[in-house]
């Protein structure tokens, strides 16, 4: 019998690239072997400012590389086709004809970023309110923030006019990927990656091209959309030995792979914590958000598959508010004259909640911010003298995580909706036992956990 194909599953997310090979299974397809590597992409930006949230881009595809690199050689081999997910709302800027260029590497040819700007991030902060509120209305069902693409085109167009110039592509990271190994001409995004940017209307599956270009937006820079599944192209050459001629399919948002790889049931809520947080319920079949949006509610409708849409609490709180946490520690140990790792830290503080069954002390770990609430920022109340060990503190700070997160999309509302379980997921819930026991203590129902490379494998299952 000839050796079955492989399907490969990348997810590239803020702080690491993830991999998985699936192949098929009499059960269905199974992970056969999986990979991460930590980007160690983030820079500063002269032009934002603290406020802004940029990655170096090589750095990015340079951990893709070691990613590919560290898989079986015989297995990628037998890949036919690509499905790729990425951080949303994010866009990387490019020159068409000289986007990457070909090497060679131990394991195959592989691409270089050449004429590529650095990827700001969901996280950048440059867009104030004040900012926000200057720019044209569009026509969608979700309110603009900044971090997203095209908030983010606006503030280069009107702060620094000729960086935008030097370029005549855009999209997410995972849209950059996908035109570089398929040579696309004009860059293709998914309709989630779209509707992530801003001034997309997901009803008709268009950009708001005519308010955009009142206001003088360089329209010119937006891809052209596919539906999610879609294929975006075939690999023009190998690629770390996967061979040439594999398809790849339009890149695709990395909450909703994260949600693909483990819904299965209508009644089954999905708890992602990675970075960021979110909450998600799936909508009835058939449903249309409305035609704008409540800038003061905490859910979002994303675009998910066969045009169906997910009910989102989507926090801008998660892992990286634990991060925060470790490296304020990290900070406060060097300027004690003290040299901690801070993988050790992290270890220490969970090993020291563990110990602490409860805590009396109540965090709201909005560090920041909240899409819906921007100004509100984090606070610590109900401090007493018995509760200031670093396990009460890193145990009110889980269970502040989780509860931000459910005072977003309350327990009241996911029995009304019908659920009956919550699927865990995401690196910082798979790596944290705090965090999971908190999630069983707030939310009453059983909880199924699945593992740090849900995005990637999702995106290998569209495929």
């Amino acid at each position: 019998r000839p050796t079955p194909a492989c399907v490969l599953g990348i997810d590239l997310g803020t702080t690491s690239v993830k991999a998985a090979l699936l192949v098929g299974a009499e059960q269905g397809q199974v992970v056969a072997e999986s990979c991460s590597r930590e980007t160690q992409a983030h820079t500063s930006s002269l032009e934002a400012g603290p406020q802004g949230m940029e990655q170096n881009v090589r750095r990015i595809i340079r951990a893709l590389n070691e990613c590919l690199a560290a898989l079986p050689q015989q297995q990628l081999q037998r890949v036919s086709h690509i499905g790729i997910s990425g951080q949303m709302h994010g866009i990387v800027f490019w020159k068409k004809d000289k986007g990457c260029k070909w090497t060679e590497c131990g394991t195959g040819p592989a691409f270089e970023p050449e004429e590529v700007s650095h990827l700001i991030t969901w996280q950048d902060g440059r867009c104030s309110p004040t900012f926000l509120s200057s720019l044209p209305l569009p026509q969608s069902h979700i309110s603009l923030a900044t971090g997203f693409g095209c908030a983010t085109v606006y503030w280069y167009l009107k702060k620094s006019p000729d960086f935008l110039k030097s370029y005549d592509a855009a999209g997410t990271i995972h849209d950059y990927v996908v035109a570089m190994l398929c040579d696309l001409k004009k860059p293709l995004m998914s309709v989630q990656n779209a509707a992530s940017w801003g001034y997309f209307n997901s009803r008709n599956k268009s950009w708001n091209t005519d308010i955009l270009k009142k206001s003088g937006f360089p329209v010119h820079l937006l891809p052209e959309v596919g539906d999610p599944g879609s294929t975006a192209g075939r690999t023009i050459c190998a690629w770390h030995g996967i061979p040439k001629g594999a398809i790849v399919g339009v890149a695709l948002g990395d909450f909703q792979c994260s949600v693909y790889s483990c819904l299965t049931e209508r009644t089954d809520a999905v708890l992602n914590i990675s970075t960021s947080a979110q909450l998600t319920i799936s909508m009835p079949p058939g449903f249309q958000p409305p035609e704008t949006p409540d800038p003061s509610s905490a859910v979002t409708y994303f675009p998910y598959f066969n045009g169906d849409y997910l009910a989102v609490a989507a926090s801008l709180n998660g892992g990286n508010v634990l991060a925060t946490f470790v490296d304020m520690v990290a900070r406060w140990t060097e300027e004690l004259g003290l040299q901690v790792q801070e993988s050790a830290i992290y270890t220490k503080i969970i090993k020291a909640a563990l110990a602490q069954n409860d805590s009396k002390l109540s965090v709201h770990p909005t560090i920041f911010g909240e899409r819906h609430i921007p100004e509100q920022l984090a606070s610590v109340s109900n401090i007493a003298v018995s509760d200031l060990s670093l396990g009460h503190v890193t145990r009110a700070l889980c269970r502040g995580i989780v509860e931000n997160l459910c005072s977003m999309l309350p327990v009241q509302r996911l029995m009304e909706t019908g659920v009956r379980r919550i699927l865990g997921s995401g690196s910082a819930l798979a790596r944290n036992e705090v965090l999971r026991q908190e999630v069983e203590r707030i939310f009453p129902f059983p909880v199924v956990y699945g593992k740090d490379v849900d995005a990637a494998v999702g995106a290998a299952m569209v495929m």
